[in-house]
């Protein structure tokens, strides 16, 4: 059932695909020729007729390729995205090969560009108009999906709170299954033992099944199995671990041999060229409209206490090498003789008064801008720390040097969240993992715009 499902919304997504690629087709050639007359004359419509079914067929490829119907219950909006401009650039690209080869075809570079640009537009919009009116259907039951949980500790209570705060699924996790003698489950009942799977699919209409056994009880998988063999169900596994871990599964196959990759590094290939660009772009920018007040503070800085304008600190970053980090100087030049390293407090009697409206408003970061630039830093990521708190960290908390996995950042997932200054490392390295098993382009936009009214200005900036 799970699956007709999904082939029946396949070939729905597939019809609005096509309907919008059509109308992007007709909408670029109108553009162009209507906003940008061209000096030799506007083609012939009929061959913009002539040519849209070998764009439609391209499209079905493309769109096909690209895995736009690879539709799932579990499947995020916002994953597919990333999908759709692929498909987007897919098509393009064919469009663009056949168009080179077929001289009788209706060829205009700029016609062209613009039909990728309403197109992925177009098939996002639509997309999400189409999840949306499929959100509004499953929350008046239709495509409605029953869901067991076999596994009533942490994880699988992990799983049947994320299934009841994700109606978006259309799943409704109505109990669990697991062994007489374990702990009772808080959110749902226990509805019978491992053995008795097929008698609870039966009785209460489950069409998909999920495995979030402990790591300690894996064990237990081939009897669970077994258990499964003979009921039609889907069945998803939900892996035992801890997101402190800094690891995502993934599942990869060769010659039907499945393999699960726990950590990989997102920032590899041209996932960390378009941040780089992206980088280079913002980080440009915003040095141009930020320098008549860098420069003003500069000044500010030369004219109210003796010293350097910049404190110049070695901090740690990608892969554990060092570099040297700029900032406002905001203490006095013999803020730590005494104390040796030491983490900044609230009310610290070592910084200058200025220093002390600088840190308060995180203008004393600024400079940074230029360890964007020079590549040392990133707009987004994990804070650098000095490496003598990162050999001690290390040791306290697990997980913390999977930090320098990725570059440093000005801003981050735990700043823009108040887990800066003086507070709970724990809860911070916890924040940095995610963000670095989570991200995307679109994430670091998300936390750039929430660092405009989170991060510059926070209680625990000091």
């Amino acid at each position: 059932m799970y699956r007709r499902h999904g082939n029946k919304l396949g070939l729905v997504f597939l019809a609005g695909d096509l309907v919008i690629t059509t109308i992007a087709w007709f909408a670029a050639y109108f553009a162009r020729f209507d906003l940008f007359p061209a000096s030799g004359g506007v083609p012939d419509f009929p061959l913009i007729l002539q040519a849209l079914p070998l764009v439609l067929v391209l499209a079905a490829v493309a769109y096909r390729l690209a895995g736009l119907y690879e539709i799932h219950r579990l499947r995020q909006m916002p994953r597919e995205l990333g999908v759709v401009f692929k498909a987007g650039g897919l098509l393009f690209v064919l469009v663009i090969t056949t168009a080179f080869y077929r001289r009788d075809l209706y060829e205009s570079r700029l016609a062209l560009a613009l039909f990728f640009i309403f197109n992925a537009l177009g098939l996002t919009l639509a997309r999400r108009a189409l999840w949306q009116l499929l959100r509004y259907f499953r929350g008046r039951g239709l495509n409605h999906g029953r869901a067991l949980i076999v596994g009533c500790g942490r994880t699988g209570e992990m799983v049947a709170r994320t299934i009841g705060e994700n109606n978006w699924t259309g799943l409704e996790a109505v109990g669990f299954v697991d062994q007489p003698g374990r702990r009772e489950p808080k959110v749902l009942p226990r509805l019978g033992a491992v053995g008795q799977i097929a008698e609870v699919v039966a009785e209460h209409e489950i069409d998909h099944v999920f495995v979030a056994l402990p790591l300690t009880r894996y064990g237990e998988l081939p009897s669970v199995y077994r258990a499964l063999a003979d009921v039609l169900v889907e069945v998803q596994l939900v892996p035992d671990l801890p997101g402190f871990t800094g690891m995502r599964p993934r599942l990869l196959e060769i010659d039907g041999v499945p393999f699960v990759n726990l950590r990989q590094n997102p920032h590899r290939g041209w996932p960390c060229l378009a941040k780089r660009g992206m980088d280079l772009a913002l980080g440009s920018a915003a040095i141009l409209v930020l320098s008549p007040l860098m420069l003003g503070l500069a000044v500010a800085v030369k004219l109210t206490s003796p010293g350097p304008v910049f404190y110049r600190q070695k901090r740690t970053g990608l892969e554990g090498r060092q570099f040297e980090m700029l900032k406002f100087r905001s203490m006095r030049i013999d803020a730590e003789t005494q104390t040796g390293p030491v983490w900044a407090r609230r009310d610290d009697d070592r910084c200058t008064p200025l220093g002390r409206f600088m840190r308060r408003w995180s203008l004393d970061e600024l400079p940074q801008f230029f360890n964007v630039l020079a590549g040392h830093m990133s707009l987004v990521g994990p804070r650098p720390e000095r490496a003598v708190f990162v050999e001690k960290f290390r040791r306290q908390i697990p997980g913390y040097a999977q930090r320098q996995r990725v570059k440093a950042g000005i801003t981050g997932w735990a700043q823009v969240h108040g887990w800066r200054g003086n507070t709970s490392l724990r809860h911070r390295v916890e924040c940095d993992l995610y963000y670095i098993s989570n991200w995307s382009l679109w994430l670091d936009l998300q936390i750039l715009l929430m660092t405009l009214p989170f991060g510059f200005r926070h209680r625990n900036a000091y």
